[in-house]
């Protein structure tokens, strides 16, 4: 008993999956790659093929979630891609939007055109788009 309420004590917040989630107006078909989701989320791809202006967003600096989805998603170090950051600031660029709650983070997706954000869940949120699921490891 007592090594299962440990185990259930320590399991991060984001336990049970990311998903990738777009607004749900967005004409994707299929799963996005990490490629693209790095060159969304690196402001390398700023409009879908379709025109539609895309916004990402993150969750706040710091937050196990966020972690996650760089390092197990786009690819990167977080330390790596505060440099990057760093760098992009003196070329008039800045980083994604950040959304401080799961809850405002589906509200933002769900109202603003273009936006692609990533939420923990065990089921995918509903009123938005799923882009891609990433298991919990």
């Amino acid at each position: 008993m007592v090594f299962l309420i440990a185990l259930l004590v320590g399991r991060p917040a984001w336990a049970g999956g990311l998903y990738i989630i777009a607004n749900p107006n967005m004409k994707v078909s299929g799963e996005v790659s990490s490629r693209e989701l790095a060159a969304i989320y690196l402001l390398r791809l700023v409009t879908w093929p379709d025109g539609t202006h895309l916004v990402p967003v993150n969750r706040e600096l710091g937050s196990e979630i966020r972690k996650k989805f760089t390092e197990e998603v786009l690819g990167v170090d977080t330390r790596a891609l505060a440099t990057y950051w760093n760098q992009m600031h003196f070329q008039g660029k800045q980083p994604p939007l950040i959304q401080e709650s799961q809850r405002a983070m589906i509200a933002f997706v769900k109202s603003v055109p273009g936006a692609i954000g990533y939420v923990s869940s065990n089921n995918p949120p509903a009123g938005v788009k799923v882009l891609r699921y990433v298991p919990d490891r």
